[in-house]
């Protein structure tokens, strides 16, 4: 639906048990402006009169949670929906008069800038069943991932504030291993497992099916490497298994929140497609069916794709003094940091994609920036994938 579809813009600002409504025509006469419950059959009645005037939009400044209400009450009355964000919303307020923030001048600001600047505007959100359930996974899945590396900083400062040495044998992805996990869990901090000592530990771990021969070793020797204790280990100790114990139990849902996405998208004909890409996994591939929408079809082309997603150099110009690009702050931060994961994995582990990643290391640019670049030039093929509902193919390799 174009703005030339339209005969009436109604911007609602939602809260939770209130909204404000403010319904604009094409010459920006107020059809209607006042207060509206929070209740299906208030919004039914309001946008049922507003649509004897004609074809309605209903935009709101929040799609989800206390918006998702009266999306849903519009679209099943067939109206179309849309969605201002934060950012434009405020730049359009310091375009009108005045400077009050009330909820009648912020609905008034939201249907002036849907007539006005439709270009504003961005889509409400899914209102398919499985595309919905997904974001509400993802959204879970997010919190798990964020309340993960919490715990995990928080086991790495005890460690090396009482051992660095010990924290160094377990850096990077050691210390969230499952073997460690379950040692740290047993025997808490490095005196509880010097304690054990390393017959014990090796027979334990052994016993028990992990894999830690060559940890418990790195263990023992870092052990040896301090002869003091430092003031607050024994209490350290005590919160350590605890720590990992709960580290464990994070890890473990977030396994089932996937296995519940890739039940969820197991008969979706795009999953397929994406999966097949070096780099993409079913939380990543799940993120980009999320940021385009559920349907690639929103986008006119692979560039329209990766400005959206704000991935594309933004160019600076001014005279002859000025002239350069840098990287976009804005774009659509899932569909972005989704694409963005996908390159950095890509460059670790995809050939060609290590190549590419190298060459622009070679140019000068930065790590980011290079990840940026991977991630730009992997969007095309991922747009033509989706567009054609193609598997992805390795490049020709040229004689």
């Amino acid at each position: 639906m174009t703005p030339d579809d339209i005969d009436v813009w109604v911007g609602l600002d939602v809260g939770k048990s209130a909204h404000h409504a403010h319904a604009l025509d094409h010459d920006g006469n107020t059809l209607y402006d006042k207060p509206l419950k929070q209740d299906e059959k208030a919004i039914r009645t309001m946008l049922g009169k507003l649509s004897k005037h004609g074809r309605v939009l209903l935009v709101v400044d929040q799609p989800n949670t206390i918006g998702s209400l009266p999306l849903t009450v519009a679209r099943n009355m067939g109206i179309a929906v849309a969605y201002l964000p934060g950012t434009a919303m405020r730049r359009t307020a310091q375009l009108l008069p005045g400077d009050t923030k009330t909820d009648r001048r912020d609905a008034h600001v939201i249907a002036w800038a849907a007539l006005k600047l439709p270009e504003t505007l961005r889509d409400a959100g899914p209102d398919d069943e499985t595309l919905a359930a997904l974001k509400l996974l993802a959204g879970h899945d997010e919190d798990l991932a964020h309340e993960s590396t919490r715990h995990v900083n928080r086991l790495r400062s005890l460690l090396l504030q009482t051992h660095p040495a010990f924290e160094r044998a377990l850096k990077g992805e050691r210390i969230t291993r499952d073997a460690t996990l379950a040692l740290l869990e047993r025997y808490g901090g490095p005196m509880g497992v010097k304690r054990a000592g390393i017959e014990d530990v090796k027979d334990w771990a052994k016993s028990n099916g992990l894999r830690a021969g060559r940890i418990i070793d790195d263990m023992f020797k870092a052990i040896g490497e301090q002869t003091v204790t430092v003031p607050g280990t024994l209490m350290a100790e005590t919160i350590i298994p605890s720590i990992a114990h709960d580290i464990k139990t994070i890890r473990d849902r977030r396994r089932e929140v996937g296995r519940q996405v890739e039940k969820l998208l197991e008969d979706h004909p795009l999953l397929t497609v994406l999966t097949s890409m070096p780099g993409i996994g079913v939380r990543t591939a799940s993120n980009i069916l999320l940021g385009i929408g559920g349907d690639i079809a929103n986008f006119k082309s692979s560039a329209h794709l990766a400005a959206y997603a704000g991935i594309s150099p933004v160019t600076g110009q001014s005279g002859t003094s000025i002239k350069g690009e840098r990287p976009s702050r804005r774009g659509n931060k899932r569909l972005k940091n989704a694409l963005w994961q996908t390159a950095f994995v890509a460059s670790t582990k995809h050939p060609p994609s290590v190549a590419y990643y190298k060459r622009k290391r070679e140019q000068g640019k930065h790590h980011n920036a290079a990840i940026i670049c991977l991630a730009r030039r992997r969007c095309d093929v991922i747009y033509s994938m989706l567009k054609n509902g193609t598997l992805y193919q390795e490049p020709a390799l040229v004689a």
